[in-house]
């Protein structure tokens, strides 16, 4: 997708990230710290520190000052990071959401195009990755599939933060990348939905009602209690900050899970499928 995103949120890598991460890189060594005692003091994992500095993961200016904080306050890396955040392959809309999403008490997404980024396995996001037109090269396929893996530590790495996933039943029956991909894809998303803060339900494809129909959607709940939206089609992308706009599309996400199977029925779907493979 345009806009520096590729489906289900990732930024694509680009030459100013990676320049910018070797040089947070650089300045962290400098300092004579590890990537886990860096991490600490930013408040980070030191997978994520990792992702940043291989210009996996695009900073934000949380980042960027508790680094400076930590790397002497001499004012360089903001300088970087600015010219990093105008680089036109990242959108202004994409930059305030991926900061509001690390911050989020709770996030919500419907999908009906393929299985979110946040519960896909690693060989089914390297098909998803393989059928990009125009096509990746190897690299940006390993590379845009490293990401997606680290941005999924969020599951586990913030167990105070709710997740919930509605998505059509049509998606789990697709053999995208064939029977054994589909089968392990399964079994990560039954991995995932055993976290106490996960949940996951099924829309039946037999469900005469349906409140998804405007497409894919992705809704969070920031700490002081605002509720935003975010909706991503081809080639386009948009923040929607306007507390009427997006009360409505939590209302529709609020009926797509009245909808959609529980997550107790849920589950036994996806292990019936599983089964069938």
């Amino acid at each position: 997708m345009s806009g520096g995103v590729e489906v289900n949120g990732e930024p694509e890598s680009s030459d100013s990230m990676k320049t910018f991460g070797a040089f947070v890189q650089g300045l962290r060594e400098h300092a004579g710290l590890s990537r886990e005692e860096f991490g600490g003091r930013v408040h980070m994992s030191k997978h994520s520190v990792a992702s940043i500095e291989l210009g996996r993961r695009l900073a934000d200016q949380g980042f960027v000052d508790a680094a400076e904080g930590v790397l002497g306050n001499t004012g360089a890396l903001r300088k970087a990071f600015e010219r990093v955040a105008r680089q036109p392959g990242f959108a202004v809309w994409f930059r305030k959401w991926a900061a509001l999403e690390q911050e989020a008490v709770s996030l919500a997404t419907y999908e009906c195009r393929l299985v979110p980024g946040l519960l896909q396995s690693e060989p089914y996001a390297r098909v998803v990755f393989g059928n990009r037109i125009p096509p990746l090269s190897d690299e940006e396929v390993e590379v845009q599939t490293a990401a997606r893996m680290e941005r999924q530590h969020m599951l586990r790495q913030r167990p105070n933060t709710s997740f919930s996933f509605v998505m059509d039943e049509h998606i789990v029956r697709r053999r995208l990348g064939g029977a054994e991909v589909a089968r392990a894809q399964l079994g990560h998303m039954l991995e995932c939905a055993q976290l106490r803060n996960v949940e996951v339900q099924i829309m039946p494809m037999e469900s005469e009602v349906h409140a998804g129909l405007g497409g894919p959607l992705a809704l969070l709940e920031t700490p002081d209690g605002r509720h935003l939206a975010y909706s991503e089609g081809q080639q386009t992308g948009q923040l929607i900050a306007d507390p009427k706009d997006a009360a409505i599309l939590h209302r529709r996400y609020a009926t797509l899970r009245s909808q959609a199977l529980s997550p107790t029925e849920s589950v036994s779907l996806l292990e019936c499928i599983r089964g069938e493979l």
